[in-house]
């Protein structure tokens, strides 16, 4: 993926999205592309179905009626933030969702669909080189997280999960997290366009999370094709955690952005009793790409 031309950022609501808006704007800037703002906002009327029985319809309609106030707000903070940040960042061009691209520099635009956000968002991301996601902070912005999986699991796109904080600067340092798997190696692809133009790339891996299947010294080759030269170090579990030993690879290397393939166990297995995929979201603080 040389050729970065559309970058989808679904905005739930405004956690962690001065941080997400900012790297969007960094990574427009970067490959001169167009970076699509989408905000879902939920029917009231959907909650209905939900509401089970023993509820009044006086009782229904009131939910209904919450639902569409909250609803309302989130659209209202979201776009507000996004005026925001577009005035402040006047060198890059504000242009309607169906409007032609500018291909001579880059864009931003902002658009509000209602419907159901597990459906819209990976519906849209399947027609974007890549899905930019706002930090979804444990516990505490759900409907994030499920958006972040939804794009995983259901667009063959990959994910990129900006940091909480705003980032500063371009990416520099790419690191890979390799372990001889189908989604190490979709990550692998979709980190390329950063890699290109990267000042260092590195491919980490370790014994205790490698599958089967190629090596990192076969990534190095791959790599070499593509004109990218990189190393690779292998880093040691931390505190038996393979996650927090990638991490900290990752610190030591002053890496921007880490590559990974996504639940290479099950998504389940890895929420019952942890894993690396896990980890990474709940303790990532730089930009990471994940790809199932």
């Amino acid at each position: 993926m040389k050729d970065v031309r559309k970058i989808l950022l679904p905005m739930v609501s405004t956690s962690n999205g001065e941080a997400a808006l900012i790297r969007g704007y960094n990574f427009a800037r970067r490959f001169g592309a167009h970076l699509a703002v989408l905000h879902v906002r939920p029917d009231g009327r959907d909650i209905a179905p939900l509401a089970g029985e023993g509820l009044s319809g006086a009782m229904v309609e009131d939910l209904m009626r919450t639902a569409e106030h909250e609803s309302s707000r989130h659209a209202h903070e979201v776009r507000a933030l996004f005026e925001r940040f577009v005035a402040a960042h006047p060198d890059i061009e504000v242009i309607s969702p169906h409007s032609v691209f500018p291909w001579d520099k880059p864009s931003i635009s902002f658009n509000i669909l209602n419907g159901a956000e597990s459906e819209i968002v990976p519906s849209h991301a399947r027609l974007s080189d890549f899905t930019l996601v706002p930090h979804p902070d444990s516990g505490a912005e759900v409907s994030s997280s499920e958006t972040l999986h939804a794009v995983l699991f259901d667009s063959g796109r990959p994910v990129v999960i900006a940091p909480r904080t705003p980032p500063k600067g371009m990416i520099k340092r790419v690191c890979i997290g390799w372990n001889g798997t189908a989604e190490s190696s979709s990550a692998l692809r979709g980190a390329l366009a950063w890699a290109h133009t990267a000042e260092a790339v590195r491919v980490l891996h370790c014994g205790d999370y490698q599958r089967r299947g190629p090596k990192a010294r076969d990534v190095i080759d791959y790599l070499s094709f593509h004109g990218i030269k990189a190393d690779s170090v292998e880093f040691p579990p931390v505190d038996r955690d393979v996650g927090k030993g990638l991490l900290a690879a990752c610190h030591d290397f002053h890496a921007d952005m880490l590559a990974m393939g996504a639940y290479s166990h099950s998504r389940l297995r890895q929420l019952i009793l942890g894993g690396v995929t896990r980890h990474i979201l709940e303790h990532a603080d730089l930009t990471v790409l994940m790809s199932r």
